[in-house]
């Protein structure tokens, strides 16, 4: 009797655990979003999203609008384009986003074009990795709110400090977006917290 009291008390503890932590995430996702700092760093990095033949998908030119704007403000020197290809595109994602912020007047010494990255960790790897090489220690992340929180803590989880410029407009946008991309996000920062904070020490240790 009393070994099954034990165990059901172990039951009820992981059970609260299991429903209190994706809460909490989801709950802090949420608040992340709807009030959103943003600081003066060392560069700003526009997170990848899809293309079509070098044209931004409206997510992705949002992105880069928010870029171009805390450029515009003063708020960094640099902006990193990040993003990969899918298979038989002509543009990366980093690509397209470097080109476009060009066209908005931007100039070319100012944008570097890391066409790097399938994911947010993988990109996110990538563009601290060239900060770290350069000796540069903060961020602006230009990404859709809900993207912020889980965006910010890889930042933060490779030692750069991390601060976010939200879409204002757009599919990613506040306006478009609700309950099932907070799920989606806290789903993809229980992974990362897990499974991806793992594989990043993992890879460390291989380089070393």
């Amino acid at each position: 009797m009393f070994l099954f009291k034990i165990l059901r008390r172990i039951i009820a503890a992981i059970l609260l655990l299991i429903i209190v932590i994706p809460l909490y995430v989801a709950t802090q996702i949420w608040w992340t979003a709807h009030h959103p700092v943003i600081k003066e760093s060392a560069a700003i990095v526009v997170m990848g999203a899809a293309q079509d033949n070098g044209k931004p998908t409206p997510v992705l030119a949002e992105r880069i609008t928010q870029a171009r704007l805390a450029y515009q403000s003063g708020l960094a020197p640099l902006i990193l384009t990040v993003g990969g290809s899918q298979k038989g595109d002509l543009y990366t994602e980093a690509a397209a986003s470097r080109n476009s912020l060009i066209a908005q007047g931007i100039k070319k010494s100012a944008v570097v074009a890391l066409p790097v990255g399938k994911d947010t960790l993988t990109s996110t790897v990538a563009y601290v990795s060239y900060l770290k090489l350069h000796g540069l220690n903060s961020i602006i992340i230009a990404t859709d709110p809900y993207h912020c929180y889980r965006a910010m803590a890889e930042a933060r989880g490779l030692g750069v400090s991390a601060t976010c410029a939200e879409s204002q407009n757009g599919p990613g946008s506040l306006k478009k977006t609700g309950a099932r991309y907070i799920f989606r996000e806290m789903a993809a920062y229980l992974a990362y917290e897990t499974v991806g904070r793992f594989g990043i020490h993992l890879s460390d240790q291989i380089k070393k």
